[in-house]
């Protein structure tokens, strides 16, 4: 059975944005959103493929949208309706394969 995550409280989210590089409170939801840009459309594709090798080993899918050398990510635990350490632990692996 899968452990329930608990959404983190007001000082553990400002915390956690304090320790993530760009990463801002997404408007209207109890998410984090941050936009990547890449030299090209292939450095982009690069860069989720590794990020989708890492969230499939979490069980953790961001929500992301690409358009050319762009890459907008949100990321929120959906099934404890918000911002968990998990969005953080996967915040900080995109910026570590981003090279941040």
């Amino acid at each position: 059975m899968a452990r329930t995550m608990k959404r983190l409280t007001d000082d553990e989210r400002r915390a956690a944005l304090a320790s993530l590089h760009g990463w801002i409170e997404t408007e209207g939801r109890d998410a984090i959103t941050r936009r990547f840009a890449f030299r090209d459309f292939s450095e982009a594709w690069g860069f989720m493929s590794r990020v989708a090798l890492v969230a499939e080993r979490m069980d953790h899918h961001p929500e992301w949208f690409n358009v050319y050398r762009t890459v907008e990510v949100t990321l929120s635990t959906h099934d404890a309706g918000g911002l968990t350490e998990k969005d953080v632990a996967l915040a900080k692996a995109m910026d570590a394969i981003a090279g941040i």
